[in-house]
């Protein structure tokens, strides 16, 4: 394509040199979508979200996008606080039991060992506690990727609905610096 088609700020896929796969006609996806912007901007038209079929294509499609991304960013603020909150709750519960020591030639220490942390590791709240790490980290990425289509809607969306969410989740922290966090 010659440099005089193209726009400012825009870059064009890899999937549109060439011939692509699958789609009749020999282009795997439409002319609209196969450009990507490189710096941000304010529109609505074609924007495409996170899967190919997802587009952007009228202002109330845009609200109603900005408006799931705020719930998402404030939902992500509110799984930290709660997964911290779930963690500091099952240490809670844990009671510790004074157990007698036993003699050097009692061959059973590492058996011992070997039960408490398979017994650890399969608890319902270590479970819990993955299973919530992998929906964060999913959602972490999603808002990511949603950031990084530089449209400044979707980006304001982002930044309110982490901002709204920490204001009404991030008071309940206990830490207030939280070195595990991701895309951050």
């Amino acid at each position: 394509m010659e440099a005089s088609h193209q726009s400012p700020g825009l870059r064009h896929s890899p999937e549109s040199s060439g011939g692509g796969q699958g789609a009749p006609g020999g282009s795997a996806r439409s002319h609209a979508s196969a450009m990507m912007h490189m710096t941000f901007y304010l529109g609505y038209a074609d924007v495409e979200l996170l899967f190919p079929g997802l587009i952007i294509r009228t202002p109330g499609e845009m609200a109603g996008a900005c408006f799931v991304v705020f719930l998402l960013a404030a939902a992500y603020e509110g799984l930290k606080v709660g997964r911290e909150f779930a963690l500091r709750r099952s240490r809670v519960s844990v009671r510790y039991s004074s157990v007698d020591a036993p003699g050097l030639d009692d061959g059973n220490v590492l058996l011992d060992a070997r039960r408490t942390v398979r017994r650890r590791l399969l608890s319902p709240p270590h479970l819990l506690q993955t299973a919530l790490h992998v929906v964060q980290v999913v959602l972490s990425y999603f808002l990511m990727l949603l950031f990084m289509t530089y449209n400044g809607y979707l980006c304001m969306a982002v930044a309110a609905g982490a901002g709204v969410g920490y204001f009404l989740f991030g008071w309940r922290r206990a830490v207030v610096v939280d070195v595990t966090e991701h895309c951050h």
